[in-house]
């Protein structure tokens, strides 16, 4: 297991950063992610419009995976129409 932070930017609507952080948090489970910790981060601007929007809500996870799980859920995420972007960043 290796320990990674996650980034994610989700829309700022509640109804889809609700939706989009229940299908994260989901898809982080089904293949054996352990979260660590959770920031809230906020509302803040984006450097470059992404799917139309200006701003979103970030959220950083410390979450500790196997290196192969992390290759499949960058594919889920990439079909998860909730999340703006996201971030894998392997740290220690």
């Amino acid at each position: 297991m290796r320990k990674y932070e996650l980034m994610v930017v989700f829309p700022l609507e509640d109804d889809q950063h609700k939706a989009g952080r229940e299908q994260l948090l989901s898809d982080l489970g089904a293949n054996g992610a352990e979260i660590e910790k959770t920031d809230e981060l906020g509302d803040r601007d984006l450097a470059y419009e992404v799917k139309k929007r200006r701003r979103g809500k970030y959220v950083l996870f410390t979450i500790k995976l196997d290196p192969t799980k992390q290759i499949i859920l960058d594919r889920i995420f990439k079909l998860n129409s909730n999340l703006l972007k996201y971030l894998f960043i392997r740290i220690g």
